[in-house]
């Protein structure tokens, strides 16, 4: 009996002993655990804080020179002014804007590579079977950067002096009217398409390989009308060589407040545009979006810059990377029915 007792005292002192040992084992486990996360935490910090420590690369869907490229290098100025490092502008052309998504799509997500995007990332949804992205998942939408409305313009030889005018007389002439576009599936080639389904007529679109080359063709007279930007058409206006008849937006364009827009002209609830925005790749740290977003705003409200976008036919914007998520989406489902109408498609 005194030896049985013996072993179950030893016993208990024996488990007693293995506890303790694994009970300090545990806690420093969970102070490793620990102190690996206020690590991971502080790393994380430090990056936010370095973030940027090299130059940043803008990706431009559209050739030098125009409207597009002249807003992406006025907001990469700015922007190189606020985060200390240098701001590159790079154009790739190609696919309707798809090389340049693609890449940008596939790019670290890091936040030295970003994308200004346009109507066509909505559009390419529904004219490309095999595109080599996802618009609504490959990317982090950082802000909505500005809109640019189109004018409806007129060769004067044209008995039209307005929008429901025009109306009457394609519906009197079906199909003998024209109008001329940038390109098949272009935001200029759709606004005549959605014009021709909402007003219940007839045109036939003629496209061309872009806009100067369409607009001299209507200025010359061998087509009838245009849905053209306007930088392009306004001089043209303002010389009489073509007679505007609205514009595409909801409102009113400040670079021609005097022509309204073709949903007061006689089209209640016509609206398009073409629009920008900085996206950056999917998977891009969230307060790196914050911080680019904090910045481009900031730069979006400067009056120069505002009144530079103006000339050249661009109203700026702005809006918060969740706001600029849900309207993208939303520009893939209703663009995708106006290109559904049209018939169009680049594959």
């Amino acid at each position: 009996m005194d030896s049985f007792l013996s072993m179950k005292k030893d016993g208990s002192a024996g488990c007693a002993g293995r506890k303790s040992a694994m009970a300090k084992h545990g806690v420093k486990f969970i102070g490793l655990a620990v102190c690996l996360l206020l690590v991971l935490v502080g790393m994380q910090r430090g990056f936010a804080q370095d973030y940027p420590n090299r130059p940043i690369r803008i990706v431009v869907p559209f050739p030098g020179g125009g409207p597009p490229d002249v807003l992406a290098r006025l907001i990469g100025a700015k922007l190189s002014e606020r985060l200390g490092q240098s701001v590159v502008i790079e154009n790739k052309l190609g696919a309707g804007g798809n090389l340049a998504y693609g890449m940008v799509a596939k790019s670290d997500p890091d936040g030295y590579t970003v994308v200004l995007a346009a109507t066509g990332i909505a559009t390419n949804v529904s004219l490309y079977k095999d595109l080599t992205y996802d618009a609504a998942r490959d990317f982090a939408p950082i802000t909505l950067v500005a809109s640019s409305p189109h004018v409806l313009v007129a060769h004067p030889s044209i008995q039209a002096g307005s929008v429901k005018e025009l109306i009457a007389l394609a519906k009197a002439k079906p199909g003998q009217l024209t109008f001329a576009s940038s390109g098949r599936g272009t935001v200029l080639h759709l606004a005549g398409e959605m014009f021709k389904n909402m007003a219940g007529v007839n045109l036939l679109h003629v496209p061309y390989g872009g806009s100067s080359q369409a607009i001299n063709d209507v200025l010359g007279g061998r087509v009838t009308l245009m849905f053209s930007d306007i930088p392009n058409a306004l001089p043209q206006i303002e010389a009489g060589n073509v007679r505007a008849l609205g514009v595409t937006s909801a409102q009113r364009s400040q670079a021609l407040p005097q022509v309204p827009t073709i949903a007061e002209a006689g089209i209640p609830g016509y609206a398009i545009i073409a629009w920008f925005g900085l996206l950056a790749p999917a998977g891009t740290p969230a307060h790196i979006v914050a911080r680019l977003n904090k910045e481009v705003l900031a730069i979006l409200g400067d009056p120069e810059l505002k009144g530079k976008m103006a000339i050249l036919g661009q109203d700026l914007m702005g809006n918060t990377p969740e706001q600029f998520a849900a309207f993208i989406k939303e520009e893939i489902v209703r663009m995708g029915a106006v290109v559904k109408a049209s018939g169009a498609n680049l594959n």
